[in-house]
């Protein structure tokens, strides 16, 4: 049976970004319901090792999940785990009806929205059980551990194009296997993917195989040419997928600003073009998408959501906002 829940601040998502911002509005006394849907962590769960967040020159993802997820429950964010989010809907107070898919509605006059994004997958065997394990969605977060390395870069865009020039900082040889005869990445791009030695590209080629050695490390993939059909294996210790990237901005029920990614422009407090929506992290319009900027938004979102709902109480003595602010 749904229920109704009543909060000072919904927060969906339990990433990075999410737990943050839980953190702090838990610390400003705000009622706080942070939704998951899955396990608190968001893509550090999908992250071995993590050595590019201050005060940890190395930690398992899992780990900082946890320490996370712990220090956002001292103070005070309610987590609801389990609880995916279908829509965000404005209602004509101005406040916010979350519902997830159990019927449960969470009312609010703010919502933070860190739903974060999902990598395109390739879909291919192999590409889950090694996640992590050399198969990658993030050249700045992984580059580093593959360097003297032989790596393959999936995708022919811009994204693609620029992560393969960034890896090869680290790896001795980066292989971009596209599925075209011709890269789509601008011009300027391509340029400095062709005048790079350490490049390699596979044209007219797909990844259909991502296959291990004992350790449960990638060691070699099965590629086929999609003009002759012909396959061979390429010996490769790891492999970056870059063939797009969908923000999960599908909840919000009315129109709201973004760039031509489809991902939320917000202002400098992180408030989108809704007033009382917040959006920090992957969602996020932003140059660069990474642990230490997804808290970043997280402080900042809760930060202004505050003063929001101080702005809404002081306009309205009897909103129910006034509950949760001093």
């Amino acid at each position: 049976m749904s229920e109704r829940h009543d909060y000072d601040v919904v927060i969906v998502g339990a990433g990075p970004a999410g737990l943050t911002a839980g953190m702090y509005t838990g610390r400003a006394m705000l009622k706080t319901a942070v939704l998951e849907r899955g396990a608190a962590g968001g893509e550090l769960l999908n992250t071995e090792i993590i050595e590019d967040y201050p005060g940890f020159e190395h930690i398992e993802g899992w780990d900082l999940a946890q320490k996370f997820e712990s220090h956002a429950r001292k103070f005070g964010a309610e987590l609801v785990l389990g609880a995916a989010v279908e829509r965000v809907h404005r209602t004509e107070s101005g406040e916010f009806d979350t519902t997830t898919d159990t019927g449960d509605v969470y009312h609010s006059p703010v919502v933070i929205l860190t739903a974060g994004g999902t990598p395109v997958k390739l879909g291919v065997p192999g590409e889950a059980e090694y996640a992590g394990k050399g198969v990658s969605y993030c050249a700045i977060c992984d580059g580093a551990f593959f360097k003297g390395h032989t790596i393959a870069v999936v995708g022919g865009g811009d994204a693609a194009a620029e992560e393969a020039n960034f890896l090869t900082r680290y790896a001795d040889k980066v292989y971009i296997i596209h599925r075209r005869h011709c890269l789509r990445a601008s011009k300027i791009i391509q340029r400095r993917v062709f005048e790079n030695p350490k490049i390699e590209i596979i044209w007219n080629t797909v990844v259909e195989i991502i296959e291990g050695d004992a350790h449960g490390l990638v060691d070699n993939l099965v590629l086929r040419d999609v003009l002759t059909n012909e396959r061979r294996n390429l010996s490769a210790t790891g492999i970056f997928v870059f063939v797009g990237f969908h923000p999960n901005t599908g909840i919000i029920t009315e129109h709201f600003a973004h760039d031509a990614s489809g991902y939320v422009v917000t202002d400098a407090n992180m408030q989108s073009s809704i007033p009382g929506l917040f959006v920090a992290g992957d969602l996020r319009a932003q140059l660069t998408r990474q642990v230490t900027t997804a808290a970043g938004d997280g402080t900042t979102a809760a930060v202004a959501a505050e003063k929001y709902l101080v702005a809404l109480r002081d306009a309205r003595p009897d909103a129910r906002a006034a509950s949760g602010v001093g």
